[in-house]
């Protein structure tokens, strides 16, 4: 059974915008009003959305070791709640204007791991945290030769410290299991190759 959303964005009055702060990111404040499940519409709502645009990320595996390339590196917003801000991650990437998703998947590959893909496979999108962020993230899978995976990867002018892992596959479910892997396009990504893994590796062939 399949429950269809009773509203649409018609269903939405956005009254006004005022752009808060325009950096590398931007912060919008918008006043809304929208429909409401029992009737009628909403008081005024007022929110702070987060821009940061759109955003890919790319997990590479070699049927042939059966490991996955992941990348290591520091982010600031884990020191909050973990021991350790340096975090496994998938490699990954914002979409530039004038740019592919695919595209992005091929160039973050180079920068962050330098390896090189094929068999470049669309997964699934999600949005990382609506209710903050207008941010969709799209998930790819693809296959790569993990042998060439070394190092210490990265883009100087954005700070970029990235080392790169190969990981077999019992250990990064073990990882997921543990906790070790705690970021959400790390988790998506992993989980949905373990469910998918026979027609991934089939459509490959």
């Amino acid at each position: 059974m399949s429950i269809r959303p009773q509203f649409s964005n018609q269903d939405v009055e956005v009254l006004t915008t005022n752009k808060l702060y325009d950096g590398f990111f931007k912060m919008v404040q918008y006043k809304v009003k929208h429909k409401l499940f029992a009737g009628g519409w909403s008081d005024v709502v007022t929110r702070e959305m987060f821009e940061r645009g759109h955003a890919v990320a790319l997990l590479p595996y070699d049927p042939n070791t059966q490991e996955f390339v992941l990348i290591e590196q520091f982010r600031l917003g884990a020191m909050a709640t973990s021991d350790s801000p340096w975090l496994m991650e998938v490699i990954a990437g914002m979409i530039d204007d004038g740019y592919s998703a695919e595209d992005i998947c091929h160039k973050e590959a180079h920068e962050e791991a330098g390896i090189r893909l094929s068999h470049l496979t669309k997964a699934c999108s999600y949005l990382s945290s609506p209710g903050g962020t207008t941010e969709r993230l799209h998930i790819f899978m693809a296959k790569t030769d993990a042998t060439q995976a070394d190092g210490i990867h990265g883009i100087d002018d954005e700070s970029e410290d990235i080392l790169v892992h190969r990981v077999p596959e019992g250990t990064a479910k073990q990882w997921l299991e543990s906790g070790r892997i705690d970021n959400a396009a790390a988790i998506i990504a992993l989980q949905y190759f373990f469910l998918n893994k026979q027609k991934i590796i089939a459509d490959w062939q």
